[in-house]
């Protein structure tokens, strides 16, 4: 089965039309994107976009033998005018089943959002998954078989992805592919890291895809280490990394203080961020999350309050305690936790400050946490495959696959 990706875009293109952001200014020639249609083996189209014949003509494709034309989502303003020859276009209601004359079995599936999703199968048995824009399939059941294709907005919706990945929906040998891309995206390389982060990956209008060939499939690091200052969109970037993965376990390692409004008002900032299919623990316990086997994904935010509460723990504050041996027992504990990273088998995304570019601190205990989150970042960034620094949003590769 050949899918042709006539468009890639949102439903008002990119860039979009007298919108002066940076994104739409930068989306021009190779970079820009007609609002997404598919055409399967040429004769299934799926989506009415404008200037189908163009678009068809441009991929080197020809809309002549197009038997059937399905929509997915309901379109703004006026009815767009049906190429001569072209089928008039309808939407499936769910649950229905449509075999065509062609071979191919197309399946209306049902969406959190006003739409519908189509699960194709063509005549070679292969199977592609089509949402519309912000979409996510509602009540998903678990699948016998994973998709060889799927298509959604895994930008807008990387959730969506994660609900197909827990019914096996989407297994590893998935061709997940990046539509309805919009200007709330970055353009360029930016976008390939991000959607390589999440398993998936973007294609340029015309883009012919084969599914069940075999391509290179993006690598996603197990241990990945995010770095940057205060405000810089470390946590951001972190949970952006996991937020296609179902059953996330959010390691929260500053806990909770009693009377501190503005400590309550940045927790639940970060909670309500989060996808609602997390789970959270307040503990700097790491060491028995990281030992467990079985456990899902977890994201450690941050290593700079676990480095605190321990130095708490040994008294470290104090420079009698600290020459007293509070020294030795901190760079233990450090090692412990170096040990249990290197160790693990779990999928591990954890967020620390970057330190030592501002004022040097004026007091010796606050130089020592400097000196000692300095090293705790260098020992645990040596046991994972991947380390980010991230500088006013945006995410540098220090270590590790590229991304794009």
């Amino acid at each position: 089965m050949d899918v042709t990706l006539l468009g890639t875009g949102a439903p008002a293109g990119l860039p979009r039309p007298d919108c002066p952001c940076a994104v739409c200014a930068s989306s021009t020639s190779a970079r820009a994107r007609a609002a997404t249609s598919l055409l399967v083996d040429g004769t299934l189209l799926l989506d009415l976009t404008p200037g189908p014949a163009l678009a068809a003509a441009r991929a080197g494709q020809s809309l002549h033998g197009v038997r059937q034309a399905l929509l997915s989502h309901p379109h703004d303003g006026p009815a767009l005018p049906v190429p001569a020859g072209l089928p008039a276009p309808v939407r499936v209601p769910h649950g229905q089943e449509l075999v065509l004359i062609s071979g191919h079995r197309v399946e209306a599936v049902a969406l959190d959002t006003p739409g519908t999703g189509y699960a194709v199968t063509g005549p070679d048995g292969r199977r592609l998954l089509y949402l519309p824009p912000a979409a996510s399939p509602a009540g998903a059941r678990d699948s016998e078989t994973p998709y060889d294709v799927v298509l959604l907005d895994v930008c807008g919706r990387p959730e969506a992805l994660a609900r197909l990945r827990a019914t096996r929906a989407v297994g590893a040998t998935t061709d997940v592919l990046a539509v309805h891309i919009d200007h709330t995206q970055p353009p360029g390389a930016e976008l390939r890291r991000r959607l390589a982060a999440l398993g998936a990956r973007a294609v340029p209008d015309g883009t012919t895809v084969r599914a069940g060939d075999f391509h290179e499939l993006p690598d996603v690091p197990r241990r990945t280490l995010v770095l940057g200052g205060a405000r810089s969109g470390k946590s951001v970037e972190a949970e952006r990394r996991l937020a296609a993965f179902p059953d996330v376990l959010y390691v929260a390692t500053g806990g909770t203080r009693e009377g501190d409004r503005e400590w309550a008002a940045r927790v639940s900032a970060h909670r309500e961020r989060r996808p609602g299919t997390w789970r959270t623990a307040e503990t700097c316990d790491l060491l028995p999350l990281l030992a467990d086997r079985s456990g899902p994904p977890l994201l450690v935010d941050c290593l700079a309050l676990w480095l605190t509460h321990t130095m708490d723990a040994v008294d470290a504050w104090s420079e009698e305690a600290w020459a007293r041996g509070a020294e030795r027992e901190l760079t233990a504990r450090v090692a412990e936790l170096v040990a249990a990273v290197r160790a693990t088998s779990r999928t591990v995304v954890a967020v620390s400050n970057e330190v030592g570019s501002g004022v040097v601190p004026a007091t010796p205990s606050g130089r020592r946490f400097r000196d000692a989150l300095g090293r705790l970042n260098a020992s645990f960034a040596a046991e994972c495959e991947q380390v980010l620094l991230v500088v006013a949003g945006h995410a540098l590769t220090l270590r590790g696959p590229q991304e794009g």
